[in-house]
């Protein structure tokens, strides 16, 4: 089971693992939480726990069913490096996206430490995408832990970006998102810190997204940044297939 996204960096959404629990200023308005706990009074299955993690073994060779190429965020409802996770689990899932090159799947975890310890344990195929939420300078440091693993394509998501990321690092990185805050309470994200993140990839030719002004500030509504929209993205993988039997 896979459902189209209204995220604007992917197409679907695909949730072999549901629920989380916060770990980090980011998580306070967690949409998926609120999401996951309307889905529980409408009486899904899958939810009848709300927002604790949950694993749907049922779930994880829904891929392979898949005949046209596919962008898919994994887990958009949960985080596949939970401590509450097991590593089996993560292997069985990898092996799915392993086994469909023609799909490209984005992975995006607060849970970096884990990501870094089992990596190596992990098979990472051009068609996987590996991110991680950076959304204050206090949680730089898994962009290190990032590019400790093998991933192929590595991207940070500032969303929601909640403070300047001045010591910001882009070395090795090939994808930049960056939004505010949507939703009930949305917290303010100034514009000085959107610029620099965009001037930083400018600077070095890398990829960049500009999610949303997010819901703090109605007047500052929408994608556009000083009149453009910056939806930059790395090659999928079936382009990047394609490129090299043209060759």
């Amino acid at each position: 089971m896979a459902q189209a996204s209204r995220i604007e960096w992917t197409e679907y959404s695909w949730n072999p693992c549901t629920g989380c629990s916060k770990i980090s200023e980011g998580c306070k308005n967690c949409y998926a939480e609120r999401m996951a706990k309307r889905l529980q009074k409408m009486g899904l299955e899958r939810y009848e726990n709300g927002f604790e993690v949950k694993t749907h073994d049922d779930l994880v060779d829904v891929p392979l069913n898949w005949r046209k190429p596919r962008l898919v965020f994994v887990n958009s409802m949960s985080d596949l490096f939970h401590e509450e996770i097991s590593e089996e689990f993560i292997l069985n899932v990898f092996k799915t996206m392993n086994s469909c090159p023609m799909h490209t799947f984005q992975i995006l975890t607060k849970r970096s430490a884990r990501l870094a310890d089992i990596s190596r344990r992990l098979k990472w195929t051009n068609n996987i995408w590996m991110g991680v939420t950076v959304e204050d300078k206090n949680n730089i440091f898994r962009v290190n832990d990032l590019r400790a693993s093998d991933a192929k394509v590595k991207f940070i998501s500032c969303e929601p970006l909640l403070g300047p990321l001045d010591g910001l690092s882009l070395d090795q990185v090939d994808w930049v998102i960056v939004g505010g805050e949507s939703g009930p309470n949305a917290r303010p994200m100034k514009k000085e810190w959107v610029f620099m993140i965009r001037d930083k990839c400018n600077k070095k030719g890398i990829p960049f997204f500009f999610k949303q002004w997010g819901g703090w500030d109605k007047k500052a509504r929408g994608r556009s940044l000083e009149g453009k929209i910056w939806d930059q993205m790395p090659k999928l993988a079936h382009e990047r297939q394609y490129s090299l039997e043209a060759i």
